[in-house]
């Protein structure tokens, strides 16, 4: 099994090198919105999570990597 660590920084080379901008953008400014005035400790991680895969889904239905 992958360690958590490593994973995770594979998970932000691919999120920030091939990702397009309009879509980062899109999830950025969707999850910050949620998050504003929330103490850290009780934000749902996992729901923000469910959330950006939601938007990436949809925003990338049409698109092509390169």
């Amino acid at each position: 099994m992958i360690p958590s660590e490593v994973e995770y920084r594979i998970a932000m080379y691919f999120f920030h090198m091939y990702l397009p901008d309009d879509v980062m953008e899109k999830v950025e400014e969707s999850l910050l919105s949620s998050c504003l005035g929330i103490e850290d400790e009780a934000i749902d991680h996992d729901e923000l999570v469910r959330w950006a895969i939601d938007i990436i889904d949809k925003q990338l239905e049409s698109k092509r990597f390169r």
